[in-house]
Formats: structure tokens, C-alpha cells, sequence
């Protein structure tokens, strides 16, 4: 068992060992947990960094292409989004109208229990 105050040995790795690396990740075939094994580094970032300093810049890219047919979809289903929000907003303001509406006319008519009347008004014998 290793004590506390033993200091593993900083390991340092050449140019040559860390260009080899990156070109192996790119050539594909061999992802960041395997190329690790495979040579012993132990950093949890340190490839990464590599082929962020060393790297030709595809690795780890998504590039999306899309059909024009796609593209115009994406545009109608977001335009149709706005038109279904702006109605279902009308509907809320519609619906608070009426409310404040049937609370006045109520308030007007005297009758003290705007849910009762609502149900009598709605054609619902009481039972």
C-alpha cells in the first residue's frame, strides 16, 4: 500500500509520441478510453487537450446536412408552433372575458353563487 506522502512521478510526453496519438484518433478505429489503455496515460483531459492542440479540427465535429424538403419543414412546423400559441392565448384571454363577464352580471343580477347559476345555466337539472 502507497503512503500518503509518496509523490508519483510527473510523466512528461514528446511531440513526436503526442502527434502520433492525435493521427491515430483521427485515422478512427480507436476512441479516447482505448487509445488511454493502450499507451497508459493516466489524464482524464490530457488526450483531448493533444488533439485540441495537435488535431486537423474533424474529430468531434457534427456537420448536418439537410434537404431543402427538411429545412422548409423545420420553417412551417415552427410557424404553425406560433400560430397554435397565439390561439391558444386568445382562447385564455377569451375564456378570462367570460369569466369576469358572468361575475358581473351575476354581481348585477344579484345572485350570490355564480358557480349555481353557472349550472343552470349550463341546462343541467339539478338531482
Amino acid at each position: 500500500m502507497r503512503k500518503r506522502s509518496e509523490i508519483k512521478p510527473a510523466i512528461r510526453y514528446g511531440e513526436a509520441f503526442k502527434i502520433k496519438c492525435v493521427r491515430e484518433l483521427e485515422a478512427g478505429g480507436i476512441n479516447f478510453a482505448t487509445l488511454k489503455r493502450k499507451y497508459g496515460i493516466r489524464g482524464g483531459g490530457t488526450v483531448q487537450c493533444w488533439l485540441s492542440r495537435y488535431g486537423n479540427g474533424n474529430l468531434g465535429k457534427l456537420i448536418r446536412v439537410e434537404k431543402a424538403g427538411e429545412l422548409s419543414e423545420k420553417v412551417e412546423l415552427k410557424r404553425r408552433v406560433r400560430a397554435l400559441e397565439k390561439a391558444l392565448a386568445d382562447a385564455n384571454i377569451d375564456l378570462a372575458l367570460e369569466r369576469a363577464y358572468t361575475k358581473i352580471a351575476c354581481k348585477r343580477a344579484g345572485i350570490e353563487d355564480v358557480a349555481e347559476f353557472k349550472k343552470k345555466a349550463a341546462g343541467r337539472l339539478p338531482t
